[in-house]
């Protein structure tokens, strides 16, 4: 019993402590305060003062206490000149900082716009190199369609199950957002389209796609493969209709 009996002692002793030190703490705080009030009041006290003694004086004709105030207030003024430069400094030194912080919040956005723009990027590459090495299936499916014919039911619900398994991965390009380059009637673009051959065209002008050989894809804006086409070199030489002809050799036949 003896033992918690000391053991409360010193538990309540140590909290007495504590709230003496919390106590003197808050008096010291007050102390503080009060000190800065005092201390601004004697000041202005002291120079209220010293503006009645300098009335007084003058009124009196006294050279001696005008020539003692103006001292002291030369040194205030000094004193106020030099704080005025002080307020000036930190006045500096805040606009310098909140520059700072300008220019390194913004290079923080700047940082962590480029940081996206590269992640991006980076997972873009990733996908059109995936895509890209997956286009040449998509041209198997395509010849393959146009190609074979099924006949019987057997081949026809293979072939079924090949344009469904096609379809799903149609699908799948259209969610990555894959697009096909547009060909057959539009101007020939060097940066979509590869042209591999040239040929007359009653039906397109000069400078448009003809026919497309093989399909070209856009991931978004970049291309992953331009399209093979043919492009139209306009119309050219009209040929002589084929009636004038068989009349031509007509008469030659009766002229013999």
């Amino acid at each position: 019993m003896s033992h918690l009996n000391q053991a409360n002692d010193v538990e309540e002793s140590s909290q007495n402590d504590a709230k003496t030190s919390e106590s003197e703490e808050d008096q010291a705080s007050e102390r503080d305060v009060m000190s800065e009030s005092e201390g601004d009041q004697r000041h202005l006290s002291s120079l209220e003062a010293l503006i009645k003694g300098y009335k007084e004086a003058i009124l009196a004709g006294d050279e001696t206490t005008l020539s003692d105030i103006e001292t002291r207030i030369h040194v205030i003024e000094i004193e106020k000149n030099e704080l005025v430069q002080k307020v000036a400094a930190l006045s500096t030194d805040v606009t310098n900082w909140k520059e700072k912080y300008i220019r390194l919040q913004a290079d923080f956005d700047n940082f962590r716009k480029r940081s996206e723009k590269e992640r991006l990027t980076i997972r873009s590459d990733a996908q059109g190199e995936v895509i890209e090495s997956l286009l040449p299936m998509v041209d198997n499916f395509e010849r393959a369609k146009l190609q074979i014919k099924p006949e019987t039911e057997k081949e026809k619900k293979i072939d079924e199950s090949y344009q469904g398994i096609y379809k799903q991965f149609v699908e799948i390009m259209r969610n990555l957002e894959v697009a096909t380059v547009a060909t057959v009637g539009k101007p020939f673009d060097p940066l979509l389209h590869e042209a591999i051959a040239r040929e007359e065209s009653q039906e397109f002008e000069e400078g448009i796609v003809s026919e497309e050989f093989r399909r070209g894809f856009l991931l978004g804006e970049r291309l992953l493969r331009p399209a093979m086409v043919k492009v139209s070199s306009g119309p050219g030489s009209k040929k002589a209709p084929v009636a004038a002809e068989e009349s031509i050799d007509e008469t030659a036949t009766t002229a013999e």
